[in-house]
């Protein structure tokens, strides 16, 4: 887990703040659950979100040395 800090307006900070102590849960928690049900409804961490997005008909796979490095693969050059 990673430690964060954040700044809330005093409504939301409330609103937070009652729903931990109603449920007896952390505001930690509350928090993650929130952000984990946003996710499934929008689908904004799913791996579909991101099908495509690097599509290049021109870069492979076998090509990322050339890419990433300007370097030519030596199997296939002589």
């Amino acid at each position: 887990m990673h430690r964060t800090q954040v700044m809330f307006e005093e409504s939301q900070y409330r609103l937070l703040k009652d729903l931990s102590e109603k449920q007896s849960r952390s505001m930690s928690q509350v928090l993650r659950d929130i952000i984990d049900s946003y996710s499934e409804k929008s689908g904004v961490f799913a791996l579909s979100s991101i099908e495509g997005i690097a599509e290049d008909h021109e870069a492979y796979g076998s090509d990322h040395d050339k890419w990433l490095y300007g370097k030519n693969d030596t199997s296939t050059s002589k």
